[in-house]
């Protein structure tokens, strides 16, 4: 008898054990199931916050600071007598700092024409899969430049002559784990037409893409169109270039036909024709540095 309870008791604690492990795996897979509800931010788009001139839809993370330096040396078409443009070079130095993982500003200096630029980016939407998807990414940039160069005219420029503004709208959208693309329109302000028979107000459509070859290396491409009146010689700035990531830093190797690293110089001054031999190799070199403290290790 004791044998036969000792036996039902055996089985029914099997029976129990059993529903229960199946109990724990239904919640387990109703749990997982749940997780495919969730929504996923899309990230990396691009490996830099700017495709190569343009801003891009990538924001830098709360407290980081990246420090840029970019080059863009002469016309390669100049010949071995300036080193196939490697003689002359302009360049940008700058220094970009996450407030939030939403809002980044950035400060600037460029030798052409002795130029200082501020500007903020604020991404109000970020593309995201999942239980509440959002199909693409949409930011706001603007910012202010000053040229500080020596003038030569009989009448002295004023400030708000050598001053301009620029606001940009970016939509973007990574379409696969290798192909993002963007659409940037953009109006910059300037206080007085740069050159004579333009337009100080000059509105342009715009914009990037990135295609990943492999873990570490991308193509790039961006490209402005502005529409209104220009002064005579003005043409579209494109750039085409190689995004190589080594660790903390991304280097941005391209050719273009602009010389102007700022919105309003490489739009409105832009004046080599790319598809007629006018280009300049470039390069923009970016360097992370994380400024909060660094989680303890436990």
């Amino acid at each position: 008898m004791k044998l036969i309870m000792k036996k039902v008791i055996t089985s029914l604690a099997l029976a129990m054990s059993f529903y229960y492990g199946k109990a724990q795996q239904k919640d387990l897979l109703n749990e997982l199931s749940n997780d495919t509800n969730l929504t996923q931010k899309v990230t990396g788009a691009f490996k830099s916050t700017r495709v190569i001139n343009a801003h891009s839809t990538e924001m830098l993370a709360k407290k980081s600071l990246d420090v840029r330096i970019c080059h863009r040396f002469g016309l390669i078409s100049l010949g071995p007598r300036q080193f196939y443009g490697l003689d002359i070079a302009s360049m940008r130095l700058g220094f970009d700092y996450g407030i939030t993982n939403n809002l980044m500003v950035g400060l600037g200096r460029s030798t052409f024409r002795k130029e200082l630029d501020g500007f903020a980016k604020l991404r109000l939407l970020q593309q995201a899969t999942g239980y509440k998807a959002v199909p693409v990414s949409i930011l706001l940039a603007g910012g202010a430049t000053v040229w500080t160069e020596q003038s030569f005219d009989s009448v002295k420029p004023r400030f708000a002559d050598r001053s301009a503004c620029y606001l940009q709208l970016i939509i973007g959208k990574k379409f696969t784990r290798n192909l993002s693309l963007q659409f940037s329109p953009i109006v910059i302000n300037s206080g007085k037409a740069v050159n004579s028979g333009g337009d100080p107000t000059v509105f342009a459509l715009g914009g990037g893409g990135r295609f990943k070859i492999t873990r570490r290396m991308a193509l790039t491409l961006d490209y402005h169109h502005p529409l209104g009146k220009m002064p005579f010689g003005n043409k579209s700035p494109l750039s085409a270039g190689i995004d190589i990531e080594t660790g903390g830093h991304v280097f941005q190797l391209h050719f273009s036909n602009t010389a102007g690293m700022n919105e309003r110089a490489y739009i409105t001054q832009t004046t080599g024709d790319f598809f007629k031999g006018d280009i300049r190799l470039g390069f923009n070199l970016s360097r992370m540095f994380y400024l909060g403290k660094k989680a303890a290790k436990w």
